[in-house]
């Protein structure tokens, strides 16, 4: 294949291998991970492949990249920052990969993130405060509990159970365990249950995995429930029954006793009314319907109600106000027993009696013989004398009084109660039937003790009898009789004698009255017996008064009074006044209670003389009797408090009364004491009194603490606490009062409409806690309340936080710490790099690599790996979080801004900027303190002090055909340099001196930039030398100024058209004689790299090709470029030598242009020239119809199409060329065209479109064959067509001096 085959197949090989390598695939769409996971664990590997097998690197991007962290060379993808389902649960990231060949490949992967159980359910309607009627029905749903959890699936199902119940009562609540319903499973009661009581609800999720561990979250909050009281049970007395005494006559109005009743349903107290709902004594009493006193109504008579032996029952009815829940007034009924007191106010009166009736009469008739025996009792006389009142008031005392109260007496002279009276004979002479044949005597009865008298009339009718009667020796026996004793038993042997004879032994004897016979009889011997002596009752009867009467035969009476004496035998037992005795008697009061006996033996006997004791028990030694007045007294005080709370206040004592008898005899009677709770004790805290009490903040509703108190009162009126805050709270906590079995509980609770705030200025609440009872009596304690920090604010991340590093620092420590604040009391700071910014060149963007991190414990640390560099990014801006770890409720992060200033170090040499490949340094032109080349140069440090530049030559070698050589040229870098906007310093590389110059070749110079610091880097100019030869002029209609104005662009142009670099030499201005304008000449220098360099002629070529001036042709007419010339030199010796020149080459031009025309003339025929020149012209019209203006033949303008040959009206190449111009030199050319002064592009086989010779027919010629016709028009084409496509080889000119053996 010869030389160039390898390197072919080679290229082939190349692009082959590139064309055929494949990109690499992402396989993956979706991938799993689970919340839970910690940061840096593994969440999943990036899947891809490359079909070549190329090693792949791996990155993410995107929205959602920021949660996790890459293995470029691995894949492996870490947690970055903690996954959230319940904040997110799908995330999008851009997978990039890159096989080191292509671009990145990217996909779209979607991260599904799954649940784990890390969610705790959370109660909503908080809190649970409600209040139920007591009364409210078994199974009602009180209230729901709702909770929601945040996870999915199983995690998200909450149940629900009670874990507590305050206070406990078996199975009083339940609550489903699905729909979080709280229901009544037992009865309520305010009274006798509790009026409150707090739940404990526990709501559990349904379980599930977390940190690898099957974890149930669970939640508690409290229900608090108050029992409200209705009015559902009937009142009840608290001292009735009862049984008190009245006395008699006692004034109206006057208050008895005080009826007490109240309301159990001690929620709602209602107001009691009471009533007098029966009486076996109607308007006796009355009762006050709003204060329960009884009262005395109308006046009281004992005596009118002995029927029912002087006892009122009183039937009490207390009712309520209100209606109750059944919708009716509730009310209940209860005995007073008042029991009327006797008072003196009843005299004896007078009756008779019949059997058991008696009739009170104030006359009485009776008769008695005549001269009857003194103590005989007026016979037919029935009188019976009785005081109504009892005991000692029913004492009288009886006597005679009246005309003939001499002659009789009565009998018994006294009486207790009721006794039978006697008119006896007193003296018998005065009874005399011949002297009074009536008598009339009064009885008259007075009360021993008041002014009450009875006065009876009595009329005694005289009998007319024998005179002589029987006579007993005595007229009144005196005889005694023990009472109850034995029938028959003796009483005396009375008798009588009668004077008369006939009597004698004839006597009998009879007791009268015949009444008394039931008691005593006689024996005919005059012996007076006890007849039955079962009736002989002393304590009815003290004495019986007989009258024994002697008969005769002729049944003359003679009588005698026997007064028998019934003996008192101890046969009474001492009887109580009542059987129970019942007082009430408010505690630290007095009692005195008069325990009454009655001893119905004789008074005055020992058989009738009472004692009194107390019985020893419990509280015998806490009284005392009276042994003779039976007063019963406390011994000390009375203090309801002191006794058992079981007995109620009421004490039992049993009081003995005893006689003095043989054998004594005795009774008892129960006292019962109420003791009456007063309201003498106040409320009591009871120990240990808690000092403080600590509750979360922000709970609403939670219960801060208990106190305790105690009332020693026994009753629940006067024990009864309530607690209050009366000062402290600041409207934040409630205080409920609730009963407990012994004593009160206060519940301090935060008000449920209040959240304490521990971040607040009151972080403690000294309460004053007073408890009172319903007397005021009160007690009060400080308590303090700590509010306790729940850690429910978000750490502050610090603001305007501010770090300085010098660059390329190795910083063993942290650069700084982040120190945020957090006003919670317990809590734990970490801190966490979110993302970085960078500040470079001035613009804010993402960090092209990452300097810093951010450690845990806020510590700002440099990566060791990466090189801080101030010239990168001058500022690094670090977007981190603190979070709260121990965050209990609400936000537990900040976010906030680090701001890391790089400090500019010198730590950058400068850096040499290449503005120009090399110089051109035309060597007969350089003189000492000449500029030959300019050296750029820019330290990256910022401060000025740290980049100031100062350049130096350090060697100039020479390089040439001959080889290398030093210290031929002296150059110098100017200092200081100068510095631009962008903070680029530029010097001058001058000469010294001058230099050979005959030195064909190049310099290199390497020169030296150092900064302040000594940093310093080199570089080396390429100085190449040229002769003034290759200088080339273009012309431009503009003025100097303005084309020096447009160098760079002119540069660029020309740079771009020639692929050369071009060295501006000189710009000079002149005028155009003919035209008066200014014109500029601009010389340059064309060099190539290798030292080669573009003449006159090749820079003409070039420009003057098609591709070239359409592209770039119009840019520089723009400009005002008109045209090349040749050098133009300054000196005036050069300009004669060049005027020389052009002289010589026009005349040879002229000499050129007429010899080659005569010869043209001669050869052609001018009509096979027409046929070619309208061939040519068809051609030109067919296939290049729209090419801009070109090249055109001579004499023609060919700057402007409207300036394009006339004739044909286009481009001109050699193709048309009708050999005219064949031979012509530049010379003639540029003469051609001096009538606009514009160049001629030299037409030769350089051109971009060479000429090629249309075939033309030969002249017949004797000696040759004859050619075949050709027509023009189609050779044209034909000739077109071989030329298309075909390349236009570029001129260039060799250096003779340099070459490229010679680099």
């Amino acid at each position: 294949m010869g030389k160039m085959g390898t390197p072919l197949l080679l290229l082939f090989t190349f692009l082959a291998s590139a064309y055929c390598n494949s990109l690499p695939e992402i396989n993956m769409n979706l991938v799993n991970v689970r919340e839970d996971l910690g940061v840096g664990a593994f969440a999943f590997q990036i899947i891809a492949s490359d079909p070549d097998g190329d090693t792949l690197t791996y990155s993410i991007r995107g929205t959602d990249s920021n949660f996790f962290e890459v293995n470029k060379v691995t894949g492996e993808v870490t947690i970055k920052s903690q996954l959230d389902r319940e904040t997110k649960d799908l995330l999008l990231i851009e997978v990039v990969v890159n096989d080191g060949v292509y671009a990145d490949v990217t996909k779209n992967v979607y991260i599904s993130v799954d649940d784990a159980n890390d969610n705790a359910p959370v109660f909503s309607g908080l809190p649970y405060n409600i209040e139920v009627p007591e009364n409210i029905s078994v199974g009602t749903t009180l209230f729901k509990a709702s909770a929601t959890d945040r996870d999915f699936g199983q995690a998200s199902i909450v149940s629900f159970k009670i874990d507590e119940v305050v206070p406990n009562e078996d199975n009083l609540f339940s609550i489903s365990g699905t729909s979080g319903n709280i229901v009544l499973e037992g009865t309520l009661n305010y009274t006798e249950k509790s009026p409150f009581y707090q739940i404990l609800i526990n709501a559990s999720d349904g379980g599930g995995q977390l940190n690898g561990t099957h974890v149930v979250q669970s939640t508690s909050a409290y229900a608090f429930i108050t029992v409200k009281d209705v009015p559902d049970i009937n009142p009840q007395f608290l001292n009735l029954p009862n049984f008190i005494v009245v006395e008699e006559n006692s004034d109206v109005d006057k208050s008895v006793f005080e009826v007490k009743a109240r309301d159990p349903d001690t929620g709602v107290n209602d107001k009691i009314r009471y009533s007098i709902e029966n009486t076996n004594a109607p308007d006796l009493f009355q009762i006050n319907e709003n204060t329960g006193v009884i009262s005395v109504k109308t006046q009281i008579d004992r005596e009118e109600l002995l029927d029912i032996e002087a006892t009122v029952v009183l039937s009490i009815k207390a009712s309520e106000t209100n209606l109750n829940v059944d919708g009716v007034i509730a009310s209940t009924v209860s005995n007073l027993t008042i029991t009327i007191g006797d008072q003196n106010d009843n005299g004896p009166e007078f009756y008779k009696c019949e059997g058991e009736t008696c009739t009170q009469k104030n006359s009485f008739t009776g008769n008695v013989d005549e001269h009857s025996s003194a103590g005989l009792a007026v016979a037919e006389l029935n009188i019976t004398v009785k005081d109504p009142d009892q005991r000692e008031n029913s004492e009288f005392n009886l006597k005679l009084d009246g005309p003939d109260k001499d002659a009789f007496s009565v009998s018994p002279r006294s009486g207790l109660g009721e006794s039978s009276v006697q008119v006896t004979i007193k003296d018998p002479q005065a009874v005399d039937y011949e002297k009074k044949k009536v008598m009339y005597v009064q009885i008259v009865a007075k009360d021993a003790s008041k002014d009450f008298t009875s006065v009876a009339n009595v009329t005694i009718n005289i009998n007319d009898v024998n005179d002589n009667f029987p006579k007993f020796e005595k007229e009144v026996y005196n005889e005694a009789v023990d009472e109850h004793c034995e029938d028959g038993t003796f009483v005396a042997t009375i008798t009588a004698t009668d004077a008369d004879a006939l009597d004698e032994g004839k006597i009998t004897y009879r007791l009268m009255p015949e009444s008394m016979r039931q008691y005593f009889d006689v024996y005919p011997n005059g012996t007076v017996y006890v007849k039955n002596g079962t009736l002989l009752d002393r304590e009815s009867i003290n004495s019986h008064s007989v009258t024994l009467q002697a008969l005769d035969s002729a049944n003359q009476t003679g009588s005698t009074v026997v007064i028998i004496e019934i003996k008192d035998i101890n046969d009474q037992t001492p009887e109580m006044n009542r059987e129970v005795y019942e007082t009430y008697i408010k505690e630290n009061s007095d009692l005195e209670l008069q325990i009454k006996a009655v001893d119905n033996d004789e008074p005055g006997t020992l058989n009738s003389k009472i004692q009194y004791r107390i019985k020893d028990s419990l509280f015998s030694s806490n009284f005392t009797i009276d042994p003779d007045s039976g007063l019963l007294k406390n011994n000390g005080q009375l203090d309801r408090e002191a006794m058992d709370p079981l007995l109620k206040g009421v004490i039992e004592l049993i009081v003995f009364a005893s006689d003095k008898g043989t054998p004594s005899l005795s009774s008892s009677a129960n006292v019962t004491i109420n003791i009456e709770d007063v309201n003498d004790n106040s409320p009591r805290f009871l120990e240990p009194v808690p000092k403080s009490f600590h509750v979360k903040e922000s709970e609403k509703g939670i219960l801060v603490g208990i106190l305790l108190a105690h009332d020693a009162d026994q009753t629940d009126f006067n024990n009864r606490i309530i607690f209050s805050i009366t000062d402290g709270s600041f409207g934040s906590f409630i205080l409920y009062s609730e009963a407990l079995t012994e004593g009160y509980r206060g519940n301090i609770t935060v008000d449920p409409a209040v959240e304490l705030d521990y971040e607040s200025d009151r972080k403690s609440y000294n309460l004053t806690v007073e408890i009172a009872d319903l007397g005021q009596n009160k007690d009060m304690i400080k308590v303090e309340v700590i509010v306790d920090d729940v850690n429910d604010t978000p750490p502050v991340f610090p603001s305007d936080m501010t770090l300085k590093v010098n660059e390329h620092s190795s910083l063993p420590g942290p650069l700084g710490t982040i120190k945020g604040k957090d006003v919670d009391t317990t809590h734990l700071l970490e801190y966490e790099l979110i993302s970085s910014e960078c500040q470079c060149n001035g613009t804010k963007g993402p960090c092209p690599e990452e300097w810093f991190k951010v450690e845990r414990n806020g510590d700002v640390v440099a990566i060791s790996s990466k090189d801080i560099d101030y010239e990168k990014c001058d500022k690094v801006f670090l977007n981190a979080m603190v979070v709260d770890l121990l965050t209990e409720k609400g936000k537990n992060s900040t976010e906030g801004t680090v701001t890391i200033n790089i400090v500019d170090i010198n730590d950058n040499a400068p850096e040499f900027v290449i503005l120009q490949d090399f110089y051109v340094v035309v060597i007969d032109k350089v003189e000492s303190g000449t500029s030959v080349a300019r050296v750029y140069a820019k330290d990256r440090d910022t401060e000025h002090k740290n980049r100031e530049t100062t350049f130096k030559v350090i060697e100039v070698v020479f390089i040439g055909s001959e080889g290398n050589s030093t210290g031929n040229w002296l150059l110098t870098a100017d200092n200081p340099a100068q510095e631009d906007a962008e903070g680029i310093f530029s010097t001058h590389i001058r000469s010294s001196g001058t230099t050979d110059n005959s030195k064909k070749g190049k310099f290199m110079v390497e020169v030296v930039a150092s900064n302040t610091d000594g940093l310093n880097s080199t570089s080396v100019v390429e100085l190449l030398t040229v002769d003034k030869s290759y200088r080339v002029s273009l012309r431009f209609n503009a003025p100097a100024s303005e084309v020096k104005d447009n160098l760079p662009k002119i540069r660029n142009i020309l740079t771009s058209a020639t692929k050369a670099t071009v060295e501006i030499f000189n710009v000079d201005s002149g005028t155009r004689a003919q035209r008066s304008e200014e014109i500029t000449v601009l010389e340059a220098y064309f060099v190539f790299r290798n030292g080669t360099a573009l003449d006159y002629d090749a820079v003409t070529s070039i420009l003057n090709s098609e591709e070239v001036y359409r592209e770039f042709g119009y840019q520089l007419v723009e400009l005002g470029f008109t045209g090349i010339s040749t050098t133009i030199t300054d000196t005036t010796e050069d300009k004669t030598a060049v005027f020389i020149m052009i002289g010589l080459m026009a005349a040879l031009a002229i000499v050129l242009v007429v010899t080659t025309t005569s010869l043209v003339c001669i050869r052609r025929n001018y009509k096979r020239k027409l046929k070619a020149a309208k061939a040519m012209n068809s051609a030109a019209t067919v296939v290049i119809q729209n090419q801009k203006s070109g090249p055109v033949v001579p004499g023609t303008n060919k700057y402007t199409k409207e300036g394009a040959n006339p004739v044909l009206n286009m481009n001109i190449d050699t193709a048309t060329d009708l050999g005219f111009d064949e031979d012509g030199s530049s010379a003639d050319r540029e003469s051609l065209n001096s009538l606009d002064y514009n160049i001629d592009m030299t037409m030769t086989d350089k051109d971009t479109m060479p000429m090629m010779a249309i075939q033309e027919e030969e002249e017949e010629d004797d000696d040759r064959s004859e050619s075949p016709y050709i027509e023009p028009l189609g050779a044209a084409l034909a000739q077109r067509e071989k030329r298309r496509g075909a390349d236009s080889p570029g001129l260039t000119f060799a250096n003779p001096s340099i070459d490229t053996t010679d680099l």
